[in-house]
């Protein structure tokens, strides 16, 4: 099966069981839970439980705290997840208190450093002066200003030779100056002026700064290394703090953690009454092993039926590909996951992406490499494009023996394996390749509508089986066209083409897509044509033509198949002559050829691979998935996954 068989089950319990029952759910990775608003909303009375977490503000401040401190905070399996929130909660302020208070000296500490730092800096452009800072904090008649100015200003200051103030030069730079001037108080607004007209910046000292300079830096100095010495100790109180209580708090945060994922699956659960409800989907295998495992649990029961007991409800889908075709599980879920009762496309996805790749890519060389490649990336990063690579190279290195390519060289293989059965650049070989491409596609397109039809009777859509272009009519027209073009071209003299042929065969049919719509509305015994004739004719015309350039379209779209064999041999062979071309003759093999040859090579595998892959994804999407394919359905997932 590559739809995996579900069961819908319906896990009752009692409001007291609420968190061991979510305990058992979030764990679960084979259970698919629906969202109980499904429930709620279609009938009265039921809800969707919803209780006030307790525990999300607490993992907020311990992650916060974690970030803060540095601490090594883990979130640990627990076999009790029993635990009074309140004392938990009361634990953790508690040890963050005594974590603040000491922060809170640490910060004080900083900010004086900070303070003294920027003091520091300043008095080092003074230590030269023979200043008292007390003796001069102490005029009660004087105004002292203590900054700098452009040092391309202190000649400017011959012009104010009048004014009465003091000026002294502190410690001269090229572009600034550090300086004091004095002046009365009476006068100090005016010469405060004059100094701002020359950039003068000033530089308040602080009150904690005494004596001389040079004395000041290194009480300063020594203060700031007292302060951090002291730091170092606030830090080893607080990490002696957190490393007494880290187990304490990483028992409180992993079991916060689990409870908080028991709040978070709430909206699974519909409630009614003193009890409630969780409803989902689980593999047949699997409902019977969660059934006994949740009936161990008092009060609480499991009821198993079927996936389509409950209308309400659509069965996800779980997709089951064997070792071959999982990995392009990947395309089928990038179209979108089919339905559950619908049919899994993947197997044929992964022979006909394969045998297309292959042959739009045929080369034992290039292939090998792509196949290395690919396992590479996929047990180093676990990608699964890289498994499809696999698959892809081992394609391409089959159909270069077809091809007789090793790294785009056909003499290396006819020279040391045996003659090509195939060589795509003669000219006798480009017909038959293009008709090869075209028989492919006729092929696959056929097997895409037989497909349409056996799942159309499968889910008894007779109007779609019987009238469709994907359906009967489109399959007997299209291979009644097919096989009378063939006999033109080919000469193959059959019996086809008359009159009967002609009106049985292709202008039934042709009638029978034309009236598919009134057609489908008889079966279901409903009027014929609810808008009228004339707005039917109409669409219909319109719709018939649109079918007729699409059955061309698609087929010749698979030409592209033909040209990309033919485009990989052609540049391969640009690669060699530019490598001839390098080396100086087309016999010399050197180091120039050899280099031309692998750059060449791994230009025309990424380009032209990443192109290929793309195109064949283009032919199973639009060629082949429009035909019999909708896409329409939910993936399975579990808990965890949501």
């Amino acid at each position: 099966m590559a739809i995996a068989k579900l069961k819908l089950l319906e896990i009752e319990f009692p409001a007291q069981q609420y968190d061991a029952v979510l305990l058992k759910l979030i764990n679960l990775d084979n259970f698919h839970p629906e969202p109980a608003s499904k429930f709620a909303d279609s009938v009265q009375g039921l809800s969707v439980l919803n209780r006030e977490n307790p525990y999300a503000d607490l993992i907020a401040r311990m992650e916060e705290a974690r970030d803060k401190y540095h601490l090594q905070l883990k979130c640990a399996d627990v076999d009790n997840v029993r635990m009074n929130i309140i004392q938990a909660d009361t634990f953790f302020c508690n040890v963050l208190e005594k974590a603040a208070q000491i922060e809170k000296v640490k910060e004080d500490l900083l900010a004086m450093i900070q303070e003294n730092e920027a003091t520091i800096s300043q008095l080092e452009h003074m230590i030269d002066a023979n200043i008292d800072f007390d003796r001069l904090f102490s005029c009660k008649y004087l105004q002292i200003r203590f900054g700098r100015l452009p040092t391309m200003n202190l000649d400017k200051l011959k012009y104010y030779g009048e004014q009465k103030f003091l000026f002294k030069v502190l410690h001269k730079g090229t572009k600034e100056t550090y300086c004091s001037y004095i002046s009365t108080a009476d006068n100090a607004p005016e010469i405060d002026n004059i100094f701002s007209s020359l950039y003068f910046e000033r530089i308040h000292i602080p009150e904690f700064v005494h004596g001389k300079p040079n004395e000041a830096l290194t009480v300063l100095k020594e203060e700031d290394d007292t302060a951090r010495r002291y730091i170092q100790v606030l830090d080893q109180r607080i990490e002696k703090l957190f490393n007494e209580n880290i187990t304490e708090m990483n028992h409180i945060y992993s079991i916060s953690k689990k409870l908080n994922e028991t709040y978070d699956a709430q909206k699974y659960v519909v409630v009614f009454g003193k009890n409630a409800a969780v409803y989902g989907f689980a593999e047949d295998k699997d409902a019977k092993k969660i059934k006994a495992d949740f009936e161990q649990l008092d009060d609480v029961k499991v009821e198993i039926s079927s996936p389509m007991s409950d209308s309400r409800l659509t069965p996800p889908t779980k997709l089951k590909n064997n070792w071959f075709s999982r990995p392009f599980r990947m395309f089928v879920e990038m179209y979108g996951v089919p339905s559950y009762t619908d049919f899994d496309p993947t197997n044929l996805v992964a022979i006909t992406y394969t045998f297309l790749f292959g042959m739009m890519f045929g080369d034992i060389g290039q292939g090998i490499v792509l196949s290395l490649v690919g396992y590479f990336f996929y047990k180093w990063k676990g990608m699964q494009l890289g498994a499809v690579g696999v698959r892809l190279g081992i394609s391409s290195t089959i159909f270069g023996f077809v091809f007789g390519s090793i790294f785009g060289n056909e003499d290396l293989f006819e020279h040391y394996i045996m003659e090509p059965m195939f060589i795509p650049m003669k000219s006798e070989n480009t017909m038959p390749l293009l008709m090869a491409a075209i028989a492919t596609g006729v092929i696959l397109i056929i097997i895409s509508i037989a497909f349409n039809i056996f799942l159309n009777l499968k889910k008894k859509h007779w109007g779609e089986m019987l009238f469709s272009q994907n359906g009967l009519a489109g399959l007997i027209f299209y291979i009644s066209v097919l096989l009378l073009v063939a006999n033109m071209l080919v000469g193959m003299n059959l019996p086809l083409g008359g009159p009967v042929y002609i009106a049985l065969l292709i202008a039934m049919p042709v009638v029978m897509i034309f009236l598919k719509e009134p057609l489908c509305h008889k079966l279901e015994g409903e009027k014929m044509f609810p808008h009228g004739f004339g707005a039917f004719f109409t669409e219909a015309f319109f719709e018939l033509f649109e079918v007729m350039l699409t059955f061309i379209a698609n087929t010749m779209s698979f030409l592209r198949v033909g040209g990309f064999v033919l485009s990989h041999a052609g540049m391969m062979m640009v690669v060699y002559t530019l490598a001839k071309m390098v080396a100086g003759g087309p016999e010399i093999i050197n180091f120039g050829y050899i280099l031309v040859a692998i750059i060449g090579n791994i230009f025309v595998m990424c380009l032209e691979g990443m192109i290929v892959g793309i195109q064949v994804l283009r032919l199973e999407f639009y060629e082949m998935f429009s035909r019999y394919y909708e896409g329409k359905g939910k993936p399975f997932q579990s808990i965890k996954e949501k």
